[in-house]
């Protein structure tokens, strides 16, 4: 079977691990700490809205709520959205309202990226909208909370606004790094294929596997990014269950 090349020594989240992998080439780790990079993503106004929200007196608290029902919603939409990228049936039906474009059989004729493409940006948008709302409702229930956990999901919603445009632009782009993948995945079957036909041998993969190694490469590269997204949640979860 086909496989993508691999890259040692490369540290850091798995999303960024699974590309550089993927891309074939070398790229090189940052050497800036997490805050010098941030400083780079804010500017003063957004500087001056974080201070606000650190410093700024939040509103009084309507006394402690059990976490439990943030926690079961939160369970909830996770196993949903996973489920939606892992099952070839959830996700070949609809995704909220949107059918899936369906995939030509690779044996039989020239497979176009472009239902591969839409299909990864629907699962983009399933999960924004999804995990938005449910980082919302969290906010809303810090806010409930002690002046320390208030103050927590202010700063939250900060954070949200300032870094969620760059966060979307950077997610943005692997549908066209995934692109590059899946041409190279195709090109180089088709070279073994052909070699095997010229030297007049048995070919050593099957026609169309590589489409199988994209398909199950693209699932992990949503499972990846569901982790990025969810994080936030993750966080704000948290602070709940310890408030």
């Amino acid at each position: 079977m086909l496989q993508a090349p691999r890259r040692a020594g490369f540290s850091g989240p798995t999303l960024i691990r699974l590309l550089v992998r993927l891309a074939g080439n070398d790229a090189p780790e940052s050497g800036q700490s997490l805050s010098a990079q941030l400083s780079q993503w804010l500017g003063w106004t957004d500087a001056i809205a974080l201070s606000a929200a650190l410093n700024g007196n939040p509103p009084a608290s309507a006394g402690p709520r059990a976490a439990g029902a943030e926690d079961a919603e939160c369970a909830r939409v996770r196993a949903m959205l996973a489920a939606a990228i892992t099952d070839d049936k959830a996700a070949g039906g609809r995704q909220r309202g949107r059918p899936r474009p369906s995939v030509p059989d690779p044996v039989d004729t020239v497979v176009d990226y472009a239902a591969f493409r839409q299909r990864y940006v629907t699962f983009q948008q399933t999960m924004e909208t999804e995990i938005g709302n449910l980082r919302g409702r969290l906010r809303t229930a810090l806010a409930a909370r002690a002046g320390g956990m208030a103050r927590l999901a202010m700063v939250d919603a900060v954070m949200e606004r300032v870094l969620g445009a760059r966060e979307q632009a950077l997610l943005a782009t692997i549908p066209g790094m995934l692109e590059a993948h899946f041409t190279r995945l195709r090109q180089t079957e088709e070279a073994t294929l052909a070699s095997a036909r010229a030297a007049g041998a048995p070919a050593e993969v099957t026609p169309g596997a590589w489409l199988t190694v994209f398909q199950n490469d693209m699932q992990s590269v949503l499972r990846a990014e569901l982790d990025i997204r969810f994080q936030p949640v993750e966080g704000l979860l948290a602070a709940l269950r310890d408030s």
